[in-house]
C-alpha cells in the first residue's frame, strides 16, 4: 500500500488491473504494426500448426496461445481472434509473424462457387415457397 489506502507502493509495478485486464496496449503486442506483411489472412482462412508445438522462447505469450490453438486442429482466423480474445487486426499480425517463422501453415478459403450447389439452393427455395 502507498499510505493513501489503495494502489501499489512506490517502486511497485502494477501491470494488471483486476477490472480492466492487462495494461499492455495492443500495439505493443505487434511492435506498432497494424497489418501483416502479406494479406493472406481472410476471416475464413484456415490456420494449422506446421509441426509439434514446443517451447519457443522467441514467442510472446499471445503468439504461444495462438500456436497452441492451431495445434488442436485447423481454425479460421475469426475463430483464433475470438478464442484468444484479440482484435482481428492484432490476430492477423501475430499470425503473419508465426507464418514468417514457419510455425503455421495456412489454407485460403474455398471460393464461394465451390461452397454451394445452385440446384440444391433452388430446391430449398422451392420447398420454402411451398410452405
Amino acid at each position: 500500500m502507498n499510505g493513501y489506502g489503495a494502489g501499489p507502493a512506490l517502486g511497485e509495478a502494477r501491470w494488471y488491473d483486476d477490472e480492466a485486464g492487462p495494461l499492455v496496449r495492443l500495439y505493443a503486442l505487434t511492435g506498432g504494426r497494424a497489418r501483416p506483411p502479406n494479406q493472406v489472412f481472410d476471416l475464413m482462412t484456415l490456420v494449422v500448426a506446421a509441426g509439434p508445438v514446443g517451447d519457443d522462447p522467441s514467442l510472446g505469450p499471445e503468439q504461444a496461445a495462438v500456436l497452441e490453438l492451431c495445434a488442436l486442429g485447423p481454425r479460421s482466423v475469426a475463430e483464433i481472434a475470438a478464442d484468444c480474445d484479440l482484435p482481428l487486426g492484432i490476430a492477423r499480425v501475430l499470425l503473419g509473424d508465426l507464418l514468417a517463422i514457419g510455425h503455421i501453415r495456412v489454407r485460403p478459403p474455398l471460393p464461394q462457387a465451390y461452397l454451394f450447389d445452385q440446384a440444391i439452393l433452388q430446391e430449398v427455395i422451392d420447398g420454402l415457397r411451398a410452405l
